[in-house]
């Protein structure tokens, strides 16, 4: 196929038939986004895309466990219990779990709840403690349990970003040690503080209540304390008597400033489960 020539200026230039086809191509982008709008002009103003409702999206376990919970009821908290433990829909071991909105300001320091509670019949979970700490500490924290004790090979551990703990217990005086680690240990809810009592001069003590069940718990930006409260295999009375030991605890972590509603809802759950409302005796 010859090529086409051009002349070297006119209407018969290449220049020339470049902007005309570039024009027909414009003019066609044109035709169609006026077909485009013209399509959905024909379209109903405000019609929302078809969805189904939320629950329909669920699997069958959790939309057969969703039947036994009556939505418009509040229940007693070991009605509540005993429906969360028999509504569980996963095969495993699953926790029960407490949700509790509060009336408090996060950012307000005093408001800013964090503590912890050692539940009586523990959380059902396998704690493997780290102490870090002058070596005849570390002597004592071994005999009472501790996983991990250790002084400067713990530090060696943490420079290549090891971590194999799920609570870390210190003494005051080592704890600057460890302020170089903190954006490793701090995201991850590891580093000691005096408010969660891992940070402390009686590590016998602490490492004693890391695994009898000691837990922390603390309010999120959005005023919820969440914890777990034990295994759904536990039964309802001992998983009774944890709830009722970490409502009294967060009774008595109502800030003095608080002069309105301290508690405003108690949800329970099961992991992956329905949430359960609870009756909220504390106002």
């Amino acid at each position: 196929m010859a090529e086409e020539t051009f002349a070297k200026s006119g209407k018969k230039s290449k220049k020339h038939a470049e902007e005309v086809k570039a024009e027909e191509e414009r003019q066609a982008r044109k035709a169609e986004r006026a077909e485009a709008e013209a399509a959905a002009e024909k379209k109903p103003k405000g019609a929302a895309p078809i969805t189904h409702p939320k629950l329909e999206r669920r699997g069958k376990k959790y939309q057969s466990a969703h039947q036994l919970i009556d939505k418009s009821k509040v229940y007693n908290l070991k009605d509540a219990i005993e429906l969360a433990v028999k509504s569980s829909p996963v095969k495993f071991d699953a926790t029960l779990e407490a949700h509790v909105r509060l009336g408090v300001d996060p950012r307000q320091a005093d408001q800013n709840i964090r503590t912890t509670v050692v539940l009586p019949n523990g959380n059902g979970k396998t704690v493997k403690v780290a102490v870090f700490a002058p070596l005849d500490e570390c002597k004592k924290a071994a005999t009472a349990g501790a996983d991990i004790a250790e002084d400067e090979e713990f530090l060696k551990q943490l420079e290549k970003g090891t971590i194999n703990f799920d609570v870390l217990i210190s003494t005051p005086q080592y704890m600057p040690k460890l302020g170089k680690f903190a954006r490793l240990l701090g995201p991850k809810g590891l580093m000691p503080n005096p408010k969660a009592g891992t940070v402390t001069t009686d590590i016998e003590k602490a490492v004693k209540e890391a695994k009898a069940g000691k837990v922390e718990y603390r309010v999120d930006k959005q005023s919820i304390v969440h914890i777990g409260l034990g295994k759904v295999s536990f039964g309802t009375d001992k998983l009774l008597e944890n709830t009722n030991t970490f409502l009294d605890s967060l009774k008595s972590q109502r800030p003095a400033s608080i002069k309105g509603q301290y508690v405003k809802s108690i949800y329970l759950t099961t992991t992956m489960g329905p949430s359960i409302a609870v009756e909220n005796s504390f106002n």
